[in-house]
């Protein structure tokens, strides 16, 4: 029998999934983070091929079973990173003499958009600690908006709302700004009650500026303006992402599906936005992903062998 394999990566863990040919789940099992490009290619690698193995074992099949794998990981939107891992990934193999037929690795945002649509056209919009775009139009073009980083882009991101929010509570210290409420939150939340640790924080302390996102939402649900305020620009920054992916995919409508924690839960900010896209862009259905990322890439893995 032969089998498809999809992996999901990211920072923390690797979610695996093994297939039949027809794309029905056979088993999954989990693994370490993927990030490559932090911990290294050949760890990365050694990694992955545990996965393979647990499912070779767990299927009682032969390495030569699986005909196509994929996956999706963080650090891989640029090809000349994956193919890095690719041949990694390829030597190792050939330690162990296994030699798979096919093996490709791709970023995780792709993965994602393969399974919010099964397949089809489709656009995901990713925001939680960066922001950015994929759309999938009906001729199976792949188009991107944003990610440009948090340097010069990441608008409506989880980075953005915590850099604006934690640059009025500089300015509340100051009293060049409008009082908010945010500078107590900071304060009872993060322990960042002073202008002279909120220096040491940010540029002593490599403090997670995207962490201080959920008391800007926080706030402006309790009736801070400037908050509120915050929320309402980085939201159309996002509605601005969805305006120019439907430029490139030149259709009537899009159907969007929402991924990343600001956006996909129910929120202040995520209110904000699906009220602005209801009203500015009515052509535009949100919905749920059909199926988790993994599976996004079993979708890839069986059009690898067409």
């Amino acid at each position: 029998m032969q089998y498809l394999i999809g992996m999901d990566g990211g920072g923390t863990k690797t979610a695996c999934i093994a297939a039949d040919l027809e794309g029905r789940v056979l088993h999954e099992c989990t693994g370490g983070p993927s990030n490559f490009l932090m911990l290294g290619t050949t760890k990365v690698a050694e990694m992955l091929f545990s996965l393979i193995t647990e499912c070779k074992e767990k299927l009682n099949a032969e390495y030569d079973d699986f005909v196509s794998i994929v996956l999706g990981t963080t650090g891989a939107g640029r090809r000349v990173d994956a193919e890095k891992l690719e041949i990694a990934f390829s030597e190792y193999a050939l330690t162990k003499n296994v030699v798979f037929k096919k093996f490709s690795v791709d970023s995780d945002g792709r993965i994602a958009l393969e399974g919010a649509f099964s397949g089809k056209s489709g656009s995901i919009l990713i925001a939680g600690t960066g922001s950015f775009m994929l759309g999938k139009d009906a001729q199976g073009n792949i188009h991107r908006v944003g990610g440009f980083g948090r340097f010069i882009g990441d608008q409506g991101s989880g980075y953005m709302l915590g850099k604006r929010g934690l640059a009025m509570v500089a300015k509340d210290y100051d009293g060049r700004g409008d009082k908010t409420k945010l500078t107590g939150l900071v304060a009872e939340k993060l322990g960042i009650d002073s202008p002279e640790n909120l220096i040491i924080e940010i540029y002593k302390n490599n403090f997670d500026i995207a962490s201080a996102a959920p008391l800007v939402i926080q706030a402006a649900a309790e009736g801070d303006e400037v908050c509120h305020n915050i929320l309402e620009e980085e939201s159309h920054e996002l509605v601005l992402h969805l305006f120019a992916m439907m430029k490139k995919l030149k259709e009537p409508s899009m159907n969007l599906a929402l991924i990343g924690g600001i956006i996909s839960t129910e929120n202040a900010f995520s209110e904000i936005f699906k009220n602005s896209v209801h009203k500015l862009i009515p052509n535009v259905n949100i919905q749920l992903p059909e199926y988790p990322p993994a599976m996004g890439a079993i979708f890839m893995a069986r059009r690898m062998l067409a």
